[in-house]
């Protein structure tokens, strides 16, 4: 195995240490690299968003009350979940990005495996809150028709539950070796399947919401096992090399690391979403919620784009400090946060400009679209600081950081951002607008703090830890 991984090439020559091009052909070098990861992972992630797009589509039509069943199944229990599992499989953009880097290319197939058996067992540990959601979301207040049909919906989702223990690892395995047009034309097939069943189960064969269900269960697992069969059969050679029983050692290690990484990317997942909740207890709240709801649904898909920049970011600098390059770790941060700044600030200014008009999308209310109206300046800071927030959150995850930015989040998150905002909003009674001020005013803390971090990072040192964990690894392997 030594021999074969010192005939493959780590990757592109690093454009720090390439003394004799210019700055300018480095930036270029180096923005291929990252272009590489971003593009498809922006492509995969608007993908499988829409899907559940498409499922919520197909609900609704069905009636109001599959609606409500169904986003509140999705948004809140599956959402919950989602969270919590893909932040935890953000453990392998650290430990898979470093091993590549290092060119220890059979500890990537090993981290894999290690991270499904933790996110199997996980996932077995959250089915009560599949099981018992029709409960749990009465005691949130919700009427009893929609928490018991949404209750059902969970039992159905299952299995696709169960397959984010699988698709989040895969997928992050193929990223840190660049293979990311795999994980795109694999979500492209998967989004074709997913919009011909989602017709054929809820339409033709008159399952109803139980079909929109199955649709994205059985799209998921589309993904997992196209990705797998990729992966198993001949498309990573060096990388896969079968079932290893290593994959049960250094289970603790892995479980500290891949828990500071769930609960630093949960906090963050579920911050503006604690907004919603707190919009829903204003006075005469029915057109800000709606608003509100507006705004959320354009962020979320712009926010596509920096979270592909996030996963980019995690790669190449991991990649770097695995390789032992500091230098190259830093370049890569720069001009990761260059562009991504630049995508946003474009965003910024579009809002800004069409603020009167990207409402009519959405709605024909003239009182909706005054809120919206409103709201257009706080959504376009929010993008704004969206285009930098996740990318040095992906510094953090590619260089090891998540159990200290875990501490970060929570303080700029939730002992500054929501009480900021809860007293904007109620003491100033500036209602939705003081809650939403508020809670960006967390995130700049958050974003300020990691700025700190990374400008102050002793690269060289992060790129010796990178080394020594992966010298570990490989003597204890």
């Amino acid at each position: 195995m030594e021999g074969e991984e010192e005939k493959v090439p780590l990757l592109l020559e690093s454009a720090v240490e390439a003394s004799d091009v210019g700055l300018g052909c480095k930036i270029l070098i180096e923005s291929k690299k990252l272009w590489q990861i971003v593009g498809p992972a922006i492509f995969s992630r608007i993908a499988m968003f829409t899907m559940n797009v498409v499922s919520q589509a197909f609900a609704g039509h069905l009636g109001d009350l599959e609606l409500a069943a169904f986003s509140i199944a999705n948004t809140v229990v599956v959402g919950l979940v989602f969270g919590l599992m893909l932040g935890m499989a953000s453990a392998l953009e650290t430990l898979c990005g470093q091993a590549y880097g290092a060119r220890k290319y059979h500890m990537l197939g090993i981290y894999m495996q290690r991270s499904w058996i933790v996110l199997v067992g996980i996932s077995i540990l959250l089915l009560p809150i599949y099981i018992y959601s029709a409960q749990i979301l009465m005691l949130m207040g919700q009427p009893r028709d929609i928490a018991e049909l949404a209750g059902t919906m969970s039992l159905w989702m299952i299995p696709l539950h169960f397959s984010f223990a699988f698709q989040f690892p895969l997928q992050r395995f193929l990223q840190c070796q660049l293979k990311n047009a795999v994980i795109a034309y694999v979500s492209a097939f998967a989004f074709a399947v997913h919009i011909f069943i989602s017709w054929l189960f809820v339409y033709v064969l008159d399952f109803g919401i139980i079909g929109a269900a199955c649709t994205l269960n059985f799209s998921w697992w589309v993904v997992v096992l196209g990705q797998f069969g990729y992966t198993a059969f001949g498309g990573c050679p060096l990388t896969w090399t079968g079932f290893s029983k290593d994959a049960f050692s250094g289970l603790w290690e892995f479980l500290k690391l891949s828990i500071a990484s769930g609960v630093m990317l949960c906090l963050e997942n579920w911050y503006y979403r604690i907004l919603i909740l707190l919009t829903g207890n204003l006075k005469n709240a029915e057109v800000a919620v709606d608003a509100l709801s507006i705004c959320m649904s354009i962020n979320g898909w712009e926010l596509m784009i920096p979270l592909a920049f996030f996963a980019g970011t995690g790669v190449r600098v991991s990649n770097e400090l695995g390789a032992g390059n500091g230098k190259g770790a830093k370049f890569a941060t720069v001009v990761s946060v260059v562009t991504s700044s630049v995508i946003g600030l474009l965003f910024w200014v579009l809002i800004m400009v069409a603020h009167e008009k990207f409402a009519l999308i959405f709605t024909s209310s003239t009182i909706v679209i005054n809120a919206v109206n409103r709201l257009a300046v706080l959504l376009a800071f929010t993008i704004l600081l969206n285009s930098i927030q996740p990318i040095l959150s992906g510094v953090a995850v590619g260089s090891g950081w998540q159990a200290f930015v875990a501490y970060v989040n929570i303080g700029s998150y939730y002992l500054i951002g929501v009480p900021l905002g809860v007293f904007l909003g109620w003491v100033f009674h500036l209602g939705v607008l003081g809650i939403w001020a508020g809670m960006i005013g967390g995130t700049a803390v958050q974003t300020l703090i990691l700025a700190y971090l990374t400008v102050r990072c002793d690269w060289e040192r992060e790129a010796m830890k990178a080394s020594t964990r992966m010298n570990k690894e490989v003597v204890s392997s």
